[in-house]
């Protein structure tokens, strides 16, 4: 009937649900040891846009420190150097093809070794110290040749240093110290005068190391630069990106070098420290020992330090995680000096009255809230109240299965997900499902097969994808999945084990080009699940 309206059928009435997958930048393939904002990081992007997903997830963009954890940067608003690409200051100019060249052969014998091979695709591992040895000079080369001859662009790195004033200058003054002193632990290895912040003793230092803090600001000049050109080129292929934050700084962060009267001290040094306790990654609890907020001085002076934190990331990603939300209504508070974190308290976080300013400030927050581990009525009434998402892993929905016998009532099973949620086969910080499944016993493995209606004892990749299309059909808001599961992959490649540090962390990435593993059969096939669950669309 031409012309007239036709009523809605409230069969066909849903909620937009979206697909996408986790994969961090420093993960990506390429010759120069580390994942960087070239080539493959937009290939990367138009596979997942042939995919119909709509969403990147990444871990925290942020400088990484001793442990290499994105968790744990050195800074909360300057971007990780090391995740610059040669190739794109080679195309501005600003080095030359024998450079690259010369970066490539120091990492070909790391190349030449034969990765691990699993689920059909290759592993490889971020040798971060070599990767600090032989690509950060070169980038610090590539500054020195724009600050000799800054051409047209001396103006937009003017315009840059100008508005990021409120922590530019810091930060390339705190990694001059760090290499001055070979460490960032600036409150128990610098001298007294810098670790207080001295005047007298900081100009000095500035006008002893001048050119070298200006090449430390040209690289986070680099950095937003080649972010924002790849944040475009995702953004045209429909895709949002998800970043991270971590509710706390690092205790040897410029953060709490140049804000110390922020965090809770006591005789100089921090008077407790962060973590959680005893709970299903560790049974010690997890010793984060970042330095804790001083709550009531943020709220005095209006959280201003905290509204230019996500201010700056907001300008890097479209939604982002809060890592510990649990953190804004109670944290674990742990005595400085405890060698577990066993042994703490409770206490009060800022609550809504913070989420209130942030909103007041920068208007409609994006946010996916990590719910993770034990949860109180306070953490869900101020979850639901400022109306974020939480998140699901279905590998935790199995955490109590004894024997072969489930339990269908577990709210992380996939058939229990309500709309407003993230949920995920895994995170960083679990093991890959395939791994997961192949540590399981044989009776386990067969109840967890019978649940995603595999027959018999299916190997852990195709485990991994009918998790993968048991969360996409799930009621979930977002379906998120880690590049490893997508690949089958087992747990050589699993990203970080918590409560432990070493160079297993942090440091898996993909050993081969993105188009040459992450081909049309699986983009098809990853297709396919978000056509039949609906999860096609904008972003």
């Amino acid at each position: 009937m031409s012309g007239i309206e036709q009523p809605a059928n409230p069969l066909y009435e849903t909620k937009p649900r979206r697909a996408g997958v986790l994969f961090h930048v420093a993960s990506l393939p390429g010759p120069f040891g580390i994942g960087d904002m070239g080539k493959e990081a937009r290939a990367f992007a138009d596979f997942l846009a042939e995919t119909g997903c709509a969403l990147w997830q990444i871990l925290p963009l942020g400088p990484t420190g001793f442990g290499n954890s994105p968790y744990a940067a050195r800074s909360s608003f300057a971007g990780n150097e090391l995740l610059v690409s040669p190739e794109l200051l080679a195309e501005e100019g600003w080095l030359e093809k024998r450079d690259l060249e010369e970066l490539k052969a120091a990492f070909a014998p790391v190349r030449d070794t034969p990765p691990r091979r699993a689920g059909g695709n290759f592993s490889e591992r971020v040798d971060y110290g070599l990767v600090e040895e032989k690509k950060l000079p070169l980038l610090r080369k590539a500054a020195a040749a724009f600050l000799d001859r800054p051409d047209s662009a001396g103006a937009e790195y003017a315009a840059f240093c100008e508005k990021e004033r409120f922590w530019l200058s810091d930060y390339a003054l705190f990694q001059v110290l760090c290499g001055i002193y070979r460490d960032a632990r600036w409150h128990t290895v610098w001298d007294a005068p810098a670790a207080a912040r001295d005047e007298a003793a900081l100009e000095k230092i500035r006008a002893e190391k001048k050119d070298e803090i200006e090449q430390w600001k040209v690289l986070q000049w680099f950095f937003k630069r080649q972010w924002e050109d790849l944040k475009s080129h995702v953004n045209r292929g429909g895709l949002r990106i998800v970043g991270d934050i971590p509710i706390f700084v690092a205790p040897d962060s410029v953060d709490s070098w140049s804000h110390i009267d922020l965090f809770r001290t006591e005789n100089g040094g921090y008077s407790v420290v962060s973590g959680v306790p005893p709970d299903y990654f560790s049974p010690t609890g997890q010793l984060w020992g970042n330095p804790v907020y001083d709550w009531d001085k943020m709220k005095e002076r209006g959280y201003v330090w905290w509204i230019a934190r996500i201010k700056k990331l907001l300008e890097q990603v479209d939604i982002f995680r809060i890592d510990h939300f649990r953190g804004f209504d109670e944290y674990w508070a742990v005595p400085a000096g405890n060698p577990t974190a066993e042994y703490g308290n409770w206490e009060p976080g800022p609550g809504s009255d913070f989420f209130d300013a942030l909103r007041t400030a920068l208007g409609e927050l994006p946010v996916i809230a990590e719910d993770l581990g034990f949860m109180t009525d306070g953490v869900r009434r101020l979850r639901d109240g400022q109306g974020f998402p939480g998140m699901k892993v279905c590998q935790f929905g199995f955490e109590d299965i004894k024997d072969g016998v489930l339990d269908a009532r577990h709210l992380f099973l996939p058939h229990n997900y309500g709309y407003n949620w993230a949920a995920y086969t895994g995170t960083h910080d679990n093991d890959t499902t395939a791994g997961w499944y192949e540590k399981l016993s044989a009776a386990d493995r067969r109840t967890v097969a019978e649940y995603f209606n595999a027959a018999g004892l299916p190997s852990g990749a195709d485990i991994a994808w009918a998790m993968i299309r048991a969360v996409s059909a799930s009621h979930a808001r977002y379906a998120i999945f880690p590049l490893q599961d997508i690949l089958g992959l087992g747990s050589e490649a699993r990203i970080n084990i918590p409560a432990t540090c070493g160079s297993h962390n942090w440091s898996w990435r993909l050993g081969g080009p993105v188009r040459e593993i992450l081909d049309a059969d699986i983009a098809r096939r990853f297709r396919r699940l978000n056509e039949l669950y609906g999860r096609i669309g904008p972003s």
